[in-house]
């Protein structure tokens, strides 16, 4: 008897010292039907696993802007002009209910798909919504960031904190009776450095706040963006490039349909199809589509700052420029020359900053370890085969989230966003 007390004690002891496990979704029971990482992030949810949601036409919705003026030491050139409010949308209730924040990705303006979906979701189980665009979209860079250029997160936190509270400011008859935020892919990353400096700043004391496909290790993430634009295809050459083998492939599909139909279903019925993209190609159409984001990233910071890296300082920007050539010269500058020709020399400028690891770690979840153990109102939503993550960063999630981390098996990066079982799951977490 007096072995099984001591059993008893032991295992106590060890309830309360391991950590708690997250939340593994088992592959057999999930029941998303897209297993390939590639196609799931590029043809998300076939429509018919989708959510139901409110129509555009059920929404009390209006778009709004806000001057926040940025102190810089150029003005902007004058084609900037449709940016330099920042502008965001709104979704209100009729009455008093929560508010929730949604913080877009990777370049993503607020109006974009996945912003829409989240704002229908929220809204629909009764929030207020806004929606902001990313620190790395050009209306954000133009309009509310103080450095435009993006890539360091304290920076970029405090860029939508301001544009979080001008929009409080400005709605301040809409009746909230709480605060939550939460953000997808890159704006997850944006939104735990946002949650953790209203702690100290505490305008909105967010309730709840949910990061789903965070980059853990920022570097590796656009890393392994940057990789796949560098794909080998079967079919391209001197005379074939890339789009022209996937409008040929769009061809003979519709030609094999009997008509065109340009849908919601359209990509998961074409990769059923004899003209299906293989995994070399779906690999370059996704790194094509950061290529685009970096290189707008690129162009922006360069023009606002008058670095000269792809806009000569002494030649004037105008509405009639043609900006066609510096944008061909800033598709050949990936994420990587983006950090060291900008990032980095500023960085270095202003905190006296010295190796790229320092940099890394101070710009990725690392330097949060400590808040993000420790805030239970924080929770994480990721994929096993999500293509921004790498080695070791599930097993950080899991060593510093817990059992506030769940893990889908598949679902690529952000594709099972509009899955009905996430949506349950994110609505069932901001329950509470």
């Amino acid at each position: 008897m007096p072995h099984l007390y001591s059993l008893l004690a032991l295992i106590g002891c060890l309830a309360v010292v391991l950590p708690a496990q997250a939340k593994d979704i088992d592959a057999e029971s999930y029941g998303y039907p897209l297993h390939n990482a590639f196609e799931a992030t590029i043809a998300t949810t076939p429509p018919e696993l989708r959510p139901k949601l409110p129509a555009d036409s059920d929404i009390e919705q209006s778009d709004y802007s806000v001057r926040l003026r940025p102190e810089r030491e150029f003005e902007l050139p004058s084609n900037f002009w449709p940016v330099t409010k920042m502008h965001y949308r709104l979704a209100k209730q009729s009455g008093p209910a929560p508010l929730m924040f949604i913080i877009a990705g990777t370049g993503a303006h607020y109006s974009g798909s996945t912003p829409e979906f989240l704002k229908k979701l929220f809204y629909s189980a009764g929030y207020h919504v806004v929606q902001l665009s990313s620190p790395t979209s050009y209306d954000f860079m133009a309009s509310t960031s103080r450095l435009a250029t993006p890539g360091i997160s304290e920076d970029d936190a405090a860029d939508l904190y301001r544009a979080m509270q001008a929009v409080r400011a400005q709605q301040a008859d809409l009746e909230v009776t709480d605060f939550n935020l939460v953000g997808y892919s890159l704006g997850a990353l944006n939104a735990a450095f946002v949650s953790h400096l209203d702690e100290t700043k505490r305008s909105f004391e967010f309730k709840r706040v949910l990061l789903l496909n965070p980059p853990v290790n920022l570097y590796t993430s656009i890393s392994n963006l940057d990789r796949l634009v560098q794909t080998q295809v079967t079919g391209i050459n001197d005379t074939t490039t890339f789009y022209d083998l996937v409008l040929a492939k769009l061809t003979r599909y519709f030609r094999e349909k009997g008509y065109v139909d340009i849908n919601d279903a359209l990509l998961y019925d074409f990769q059923n199809s004899n003209q299906h993209l293989t995994n070399e190609q779906l690999a370059m159409l996704i790194g094509a589509s950061f290529r685009f984001s970096s290189a707008d990233i690129v162009f922006t910071s360069d023009l606002i700052n008058r670095r000269g890296l792809i806009t000569p300082v002494g030649e004037p920007i105008t509405d009639s420029t043609s900006l066609t050539p510096f944008f061909k010269e800033a598709l050949q500058c990936d994420f990587d020359c983006y950090i060291t020709e900008q990032l980095i020399p500023m960085w270095r400028a202003r905190t006296g900053g010295n190796s790229l690891a320092q940099l890394i770690d101070q710009v990725s979840l690392y330097a949060l370890t400590d808040y993000l153990k420790n805030s239970s109102k924080i929770a994480v939503m990721h994929n096993a085969d999500d293509v921004i993550l790498g080695p070791g960063d599930l097993g950080y999630l899991r060593r510093t989230f817990g059992e506030r981390l769940t893990v889908y098996p598949y679902g690529g990066h952000c594709g099972n966003l509009n899955y009905r079982v996430n949506s349950d799951a994110m609505l069932e977490f901001f329950r509470g």
